[in-house]
């Protein structure tokens, strides 16, 4: 062999050798960066994640922070098994979850984004001539254990129904098949469910909404919740973790309150995401008191009532055993809202209510 063939040789192995390091040293930087999964579920303010996630916006974000972010979809229920199971770092859910699910298994849960509170997304509606007095001996299908039950026993009470409540028959379906199961089942009386299912349902012949949550405004609300161990962490990616999720969000927001062709465009694509059209997600944003702005998010999470509210969700909770087969008392699974108060013990706050981030966005410091 020459000494040009040795020449070259050595040139070839020294080329491999530096493309060795330099994949080692990607992978090592790929390792060394923290990464976190957001679930989220097929829902008006929530499918922005899915936008968010599709868009390279939430990357961008990530980026910023030196994180890596994924978002996962699933069905409602199985979203907070998830989270609760440790799978996902952050999941989108309404304040009722964000309590009872969390709490019941001695998870301390921080909600760092108040998105929106249903304005008529959720409802209760019947067919066959059936009313909320004649409801007593008959089956409802919803999702038990959610805001769908706490919404049809809210729409009970106010109408002088409580002490039939328990004449009624929950029968327990999954929120991907709820619309189907009712609409092609006559011998379903009424359901309980969101949009955008309840708009499919309205559309039946003989169907007519018998409450909603315009009703109760300001009662469900939905929101984007971290695990507060995760916050929490030493090497500060929890907190970045946040930071991200925030300036996404509210860069998203301010698309979707845009006017024209170029809003009109983001908002189709976020419909996508549950395959709506346009116009059925703009149907679904208009009974939805969607936070555009995180000054009027966090003035709602800091807002005296709303603790007013969150009381009456965690007595529902207490009453039907939701918030952990050993809980004595309400107060043994207590709430931490952002001016520093406590509704419960305060050595067992479980869900905590917390403006940081949507400060930092308003003041334009993400």
């Amino acid at each position: 062999m020459s000494w040009q063939s040795d020449t070259a040789l050595i040139k070839r192995a020294f080329l491999l050798i530096l493309l060795s390091l330099s994949t080692l040293t990607s992978y090592a930087g790929a390792a060394d960066k923290p990464s976190f999964v957001v679930g989220w579920s097929v829902y008006v303010g929530w499918n922005p994640w899915y936008y968010m996630g599709k868009s390279g916006i939430l990357k961008k974000w990530a980026d910023k922070y030196n994180v890596t972010i994924r978002v996962q979809r699933f069905d409602y229920a199985p979203s907070l098994d998830a989270f609760v199971a440790k799978n996902v770092d952050a999941c989108a859910m309404t304040n009722m979850e964000a309590l009872d699910m969390p709490a019941a298994a001695n998870i301390d849960t921080t909600a760092i984004i108040t998105g929106d509170f249903s304005n008529g997304n959720d409802a209760l509606l019947a067919r066959n001539n059936v009313t909320l007095q004649t409801l007593p001996g008959r089956k409802v299908l919803l999702v038990q254990k959610t805001v769908s039950q706490y919404l049809y026993e809210r729409a009970m009470t106010l109408n002088g129904m409580e002490s039939q409540l328990k004449k009624v028959k929950l029968v327990n379906t999954s929120d991907s098949d709820i619309a189907t199961a009712f609409i092609s089942d006559t011998s379903q009386d009424a359901v309980v469910t969101w949009k955008p299912m309840v708009s499919q349902i309205a559309k039946t012949k003989g169907v007519k909404m018998l409450f909603n949550s315009s009703q109760i405004p300001g009662e469900i609300v939905d929101l984007m919740v971290v695990r507060t161990d995760i916050l929490n962490r030493p090497d500060g990616s929890g907190q970045r973790f946040a930071k991200a999720l925030a300036g996404a969000w509210y860069e998203t927001t301010k698309l979707m309150s845009g006017k024209g062709p170029e809003a009109d465009k983001v908002l189709k694509e976020i419909a996508a995401g549950s395959q709506d059209s346009l116009e059925s997600y703009k149907e679904q944003l208009s009974t939805t008191n969607l936070f555009y702005l995180p000054e009027a998010a966090a003035k709602f999470t800091a807002a005296p009532d709303f603790k007013q509210k969150m009381n009456l969700v965690r007595q529902f909770c207490f009453t039907h055993g939701l918030l952990g087969s050993n809980t004595k008392s309400v107060d043994d699974v207590a709430i931490r809202y952002p001016d520093g108060t406590v509704q419960g013990k305060a050595d067992r706050v479980r869900l905590r209510f917390d403006t940081t981030w949507m400060t930092l966005a308003q003041q334009g410091k993400l």
